[in-house]
């Protein structure tokens, strides 16, 4: 698993192909985010993504997003 930091350009694939964007947070407890309920832990950290197309941003584990 790769760490990721806020900033960090990041790959992750969707139902359109594969987007591009960066790391805008890191989470390791569970929350909320937008209208979603989402468990995390400092083993298993989830992380908000930002597109850079469109801006609109999500939460991913770390195993689906890749490094740039």
């Amino acid at each position: 698993m790769v760490d990721l930091s806020k900033g960090d350009s990041v790959s992750w694939s969707t139902s359109q192909g594969t987007t591009h964007g960066h790391v805008v947070g890191k989470r390791v407890k569970d929350f909320t985010f937008d209208d979603q309920q989402f468990r995390a832990s400092s083993d298993e950290p989830m992380y908000i993504v930002e597109s850079e197309k469109t801006g609109a941003q999500a939460a991913h584990k770390a195993s689906a997003l890749h490094k740039r």
